[in-house]
C-alpha cells in the first residue's frame, strides 16, 4: 500500500510541475490578442482607405469631365 501512495504522490507532483499546457494557453492568448489588434486596425484603416479612394475617384471623374 505504501508503494501505491508513493506512486500516486509522484504522479500528482509530476502533474503539478508540468507547465507545458500553461505555455500553450499563453501562446493561444497572445495569438488571440494579436488577432483582435489586427482586426481593430483593419477596421479603422478600412474606413479611412474607403474615404481616401472615394475622394480620389471623385477627383479623377471630375478632372476627366470636360
Amino acid at each position: 500500500m505504501s508503494n501505491i501512495n508513493a506512486a500516486s504522490s509522484n504522479s500528482i507532483a509530476t502533474l503539478l510541475n508540468d507547465e507545458s499546457g500553461a505555455t500553450a494557453i499563453e501562446y493561444g492568448l497572445i495569438a488571440g490578442l494579436v488577432s483582435i489588434a489586427i482586426i481593430a486596425a483593419l477596421t479603422i484603416l478600412g474606413d479611412n482607405l474607403s474615404t481616401l479612394f472615394g475622394t480620389v475617384a471623385d477627383t479623377v471623374s471630375t478632372a476627366s469631365t470636360p
